[in-house]
């Protein structure tokens, strides 16, 4: 099967279940080199099976995962496709303590690396460079359970980048991020995507995804793609994200006058009599 020269990674006609609970239902996507793509949904849409499957941690029950046109399947996840697969994708999880397991926080850095390959000279390199990079060169020594969940988090980023990929895989990477750190996470994001890297980010955060993709992708509690279009265009349709039960709204009566609440970024009063 043919896929679109630029695109990066791809999904068709993509199913998936937990036993007999579905998680996606007949998903199709593409991704172009450079994108920046924000997948929106309610808890339990299917947002992070999407990104593992995406990522190769699991496999379609349907459909098809592709990754610069070639397929992702168990088979073919062996010698060179395998190592340029896990060279090019980096995957954060939404809980750093998953991902996060060596003695010290330069050993996180340098462990990627070298399972790719790298001497230890250039792991070692490699390491000390993003320590200075996003500024968390105090934390070198510390084992990674000591630290607060911000620095946990920034370290996981850290061994995500150690590998260089070319694809972020994000899922919900604000998730315990105070707003300072917010705000550097942003900032990174952006030198990132100057610097060619797609995006892929699964979130609940409308100004993140507002801020920083060009596309959004919404999945709605059918576990089927409702919408998938210009960032702009999706964010403003409180409908399709009502609907989607990403925002939600509310309301109660004074006398005659009815008022709905709208939560998010329509945070409106709308009064009917």
């Amino acid at each position: 099967m043919s896929r679109v020269a630029e695109e990066v990674l791809g999904a068709e006609g993509v199913s998936f279940s937990y036993g007999p609970a579905p998680a996606l239902s007949n998903v199709s996507l593409s991704v172009a080199k450079g994108e920046c793509l924000a997948i929106l949904g309610a808890n339990g849409s299917g947002k992070s099976t999407l990104l593992k499957l995406l990522d190769g941690l699991i496999f379609p029950s349907a459909g098809c995962v592709f990754f610069e046109g070639r397929p992702i399947t168990e088979e073919a996840l062996k010698g060179e496709f395998l190592v340029r697969l896990r060279s090019g994708l980096g995957f954060l999880f939404p809980e750093p303590d998953v991902q996060l397991f060596c003695p010290t926080v330069f050993d996180e850095l340098a462990f990627g690396p070298l399972q790719l390959g790298l001497g230890a000279e250039e792991a070692a390199k490699r390491a000390g460079d993003l320590l200075r990079m996003l500024g968390i060169e105090a934390l070198r020594d510390r084992p990674p359970y000591s630290l607060s969940g911000g620095e946990k988090k920034k370290v996981a980023i850290a061994s995500v980048l150690a590998i260089n990929p070319g694809v972020l895989l994000l899922d919900e990477p604000t998730n315990g991020l105070d707003p300072r750190s917010q705000v550097w996470l942003y900032e990174l994001l952006l030198s990132l995507r100057g610097h060619g890297k797609t995006v892929i980010i699964a979130t609940h955060d409308l100004s993140l995804a507002g801020d920083l993709s060009e596309r959004v992708l919404v999945l709605d509690e059918s576990h089927a793609v409702a919408a998938d279009g210009p960032a702009g265009e999706i964010l403003k349709d409180k409908g399709l994200l009502l609907k989607a039960n990403i925002i939600h709204e509310h309301e109660h009566r004074h006398g005659d006058v009815v008022h709905r609440h709208s939560h998010g970024p329509f945070s409106t009063h709308d009064e009917h009599d």
